[in-house]
């Protein structure tokens, strides 16, 4: 049966004290247990209403109001194994290291439940953590869907423990290959600017101080053309698109990407150029240091060849 509390803004008795805050995040306050992403989703399809009508997420919540919430239940997601190709770089029975192809979306979402690394996972590994959830089982950290490259997999909890514990510890090392527009400037630095969700396309990350998180990404120039630059990028932190916002908000968007690069001058590529080539970390069992590297994808490749040949390809996009 759905969830329904009709909550009283204010400081007294049988009231709740969130006045003076956006509505998404006073209702994040009130259930720390869903995402603020599921709280705005929850604004935006009229599960909330505050004093009987619909409001926006940036509403500023006021003593007296009175705000109804009705949190539906969830709808069921049949996440099934499915034999799907798996570049399998390493594996152990702790572990195992993939190397995801360009277009491959990492776990099942509603509207996308088929196709996943996740889907792959469950056909070729029957050992996963668990500690991701239903949806995501194994599923240590993430890239995004048009990225490539490695993958680390959890293949039980303790195991899964370990490597987030070190990946919040900034303890693995993630580098990545970027193709992107023009030159920065400086060839190296180091781009600390936090990242939060932007404030009118709510699908898309924005550099932001406004309920943002620090983000942090080093680059350096590996390669310099007339038009491009082949990029070297080093994680320090994982906020969602981190590497794709820094590199647009310097100038220098990634080529190819959909959502924060150029309409034109993509190099005939039908995906974004960014490539997770090389990730190092300690073994959660053993302790061995675990450096793993996966070379360009093909299109990649290709596109950086015509230009070392002086063909950018620019005319017609």
């Amino acid at each position: 049966m759905p969830e329904c509390r009709q909550l009283l803004v204010g400081d007294g008795e049988g009231q709740i004290g969130i006045q003076g805050l956006r509505l998404d995040l006073a209702l994040k306050k009130v259930f720390p247990e869903i995402s603020r992403s599921r709280v705005q989703q929850l604004i935006d399809e009229g599960y909330i209403l505050v004093n009987g009508r619909k409001a926006k997420a940036s509403y500023q919540v006021r003593i007296g109001d009175e705000v109804s919430v009705t949190i539906p239940d969830p709808q069921p997601l049949e996440v099934v194994a499915e034999e799907i190709p798996l570049n399998i770089i390493y594996e152990d029975k702790d572990l195992a290291v993939i190397n995801k192809p360009a277009g491959m979306t990492v776990h099942p979402a509603p509207g996308h439940s088929r196709g996943t690394l996740v889907n792959a996972l469950l056909a070729r590994c029957h050992d996963l953590s668990g500690i991701g959830g239903y949806l995501r089982p194994g599923i240590v950290h993430r890239l995004d869907k048009d990225t490539s490259g490695l993958m680390l997999v959890a293949k039980n909890d303790l195991a899964h423990l370990r490597l987030a514990k070190a990946i919040k510890q900034r303890k693995v090392k993630r580098i990545y290959m970027g193709l992107v527009h023009g030159v920065p400037s400086p060839r190296q630095g180091c781009i600390d600017a936090p990242i939060g969700r932007h404030p009118v396309r709510r699908k898309e990350m924005t550099v932001t101080p406004i309920n943002s998180r620090p983000a942090i990404t080093n680059y350096k120039v590996i390669e310099e053309f007339s038009s491009y630059s082949l990029i070297e990028a080093r994680l320090e932190t994982g906020r969602t698109h981190q590497i794709r916002v820094h590199m647009a908000y310097i100038g220098h968007p990634i080529v190819g990407d959909p959502v924060y690069g150029r309409r034109k001058g993509n190099l005939g590529l039908r995906t974004q150029a960014l490539h997770a080539a090389r990730l190092v970390f300690s073994h959660p069992t053993t302790g061995e240091i675990m450096d793993f590297q996966a070379p360009l994808p093909t299109a990649f490749k290709e596109a950086l060849d015509r230009l070392r040949r002086g063909l950018d390809l620019r005319k017609g996009g």
